[in-house]
């Protein structure tokens, strides 16, 4: 089990997981977002092949439009 902090709130996920599977298991998935891991942000790019570990701390905004 993988425990992340997300957005200062601890949760328990199976492992292996990535960026991009965390983004969907969360429901995450086709919003525009931004997501910081341990105080540097992932380029959307990167998201399939970074490997999150316990401790990893992460800060996930969703972009909202408005007017």
């Amino acid at each position: 089990m993988l425990t992340l902090m997300i957005n200062g709130e601890a949760r328990q996920f199976s492992a292996p997981l990535t960026v991009a599977g965390l983004v969907e298991a969360l429901g995450y998935t086709g919003k525009r977002i931004a997501v910081e891991r341990n105080g540097e942000i992932v380029p959307k790019s990167e998201h399939g092949s970074i490997a999150l570990v316990s401790g990893d701390q992460l800060e996930i905004v969703v972009a909202v439009g408005g007017g």
